[in-house]
């Protein structure tokens, strides 16, 4: 990283990043609010797949399928942010489900979590940031 405190990521450097986490937050809207929701997930070909239960994220993402996902790590002496935009569907063929179940996802909690949920990303954006002391103001 450069000495510059906030770097823009390519979009490959984003993909990286959010291709070596595997916990992030997704929001959702909610009338008139915006929930936001963690997750652990997995990542292939531009498609971030996680599994959940029936409930809150299924009926928000069924109702309103446009999201947004984030996810981030901070160090000691950098950090960075990743944010997605796309669309959220709730994956019901056999093949697709077959598929994810493949991708070697398991729930951090011991919870049954049946749905997976496929979101497709439209948008992909990154910072990296140099962390230290805020500079001198005068």
């Amino acid at each position: 990283m450069s000495d510059t405190p906030i770097v823009a990521l390519t979009e490959d450097q984003a993909l990286e990043k959010l291709q070596g986490n595997s916990f992030g937050r997704i929001g959702v809207r909610h009338n008139d609010d915006v929930e936001v929701l963690p997750l652990n997930y997995v990542i292939e070909d531009r498609k971030i797949y996680f599994r959940t239960a029936e409930g809150t994220k299924l009926s928000l993402i069924a109702a309103n399928p446009r999201v947004a996902f984030q996810t981030d790590e901070v160090g000691v002496d950098s950090a960075w942010s990743v944010l997605v935009k796309g669309s959220a569907t709730r994956v019901t063929s056999t093949e697709e489900e077959n598929h994810a179940e493949g991708l070697g996802l398991e729930p951090w909690v011991p919870t049954l979590k049946y749905n997976w949920v496929r979101i497709d990303i439209e948008s992909i954006e990154g910072r990296a940031f140099n962390l230290g002391p805020e500079p001198a103001r005068y």
